[in-house]
């Protein structure tokens, strides 16, 4: 049975995630070592830096996305952020991505936030048609990206 159960009461699925994202989005993460990472992301989970939602399935994790304070440096003045959207390869096409996408824009709302942003060098096209709204393109980590946002 598909549950979607918040990180920070599944602890022993936080460094298995963290990998997944530290390997999906090695760009991002060349400079801080997995170790490191693992142990930001598991910290972030009790203080709020990266409150995530994940897809459990059978005792097996499929995917998350998580509610970030902060996911663009350059960009301190704006947030909070819809971060580390990741779905594993055997769980896609199932529609997980926007369930998690929609759990994280409803606990933004319930805390109070009018709208959330992201960034992406390749998925713009997908979160547009899911009702976010290109902001501006940027060059960052050594490729294009879109800023977006979407009002909750």
């Amino acid at each position: 049975m598909l549950q979607l159960v918040l990180l920070r009461d599944h602890l022993e699925y936080s460094d298995t995630f963290a990998s997944w994202l530290h390997q999906q989005f090695a760009y991002e993460y060349s400079e801080q070592p997995l170790a490191d990472w693992q142990r930001e992301f598991s910290e972030g989970q009790g203080n709020g830096d990266w409150q995530t939602l994940i897809a459990l399935e059978n005792g097996q994790l499929l995917g998350g996305a998580a509610l970030a304070k902060d996911d663009l440096p350059e960009r301190p003045e704006l947030g909070p952020w819809l971060a580390c959207v990741l779905v594993a390869p055997q769980a896609r096409q199932r529609g997980l991505a926007e369930r998690l996408i929609a759990g994280v824009c409803s606990r933004a709302k319930i805390k109070g936030h009018e709208r959330l942003y992201l960034h992406t060098h390749d998925r713009a096209d997908y979160y547009a048609k899911r009702g976010w709204e290109y902001k501006e393109p940027f060059h960052a980590w050594g490729k294009e990206h879109w800023l977006m946002e979407r009002t909750l």
